[in-house]
């Protein structure tokens, strides 16, 4: 399953580099991305685990910059 979502609140391109790196790393994961300058991440992953992994990604993003938030 592959989805996009909106991120709010991100404020550094780096810091969206390490989300996105991180993100990649998660078991289930098959694509990850991070777009800076239109502020989305999409998510590709398998369709059994995807709200688990959509749970986890959210826990990175608050853990790099606390004030980031995924948009559901």
């Amino acid at each position: 399953m592959k989805k996009t979502y909106r991120l709010e609140e991100l404020d550094c391109a780096h810091c969206a580099a390490k989300m996105e790196e991180a993100i990649r790393k998660l078991s289930g994961v098959t694509g990850a991305s991070i777009s800076f300058m239109t502020q989305k991440l999409t998510l590709e992953a398998e369709d059994e685990k995807f709200d688990e992994i959509l749970q986890q990604a959210a826990k990175i993003c608050r853990k790099i910059e606390p004030d980031c938030r995924i948009v559901f």
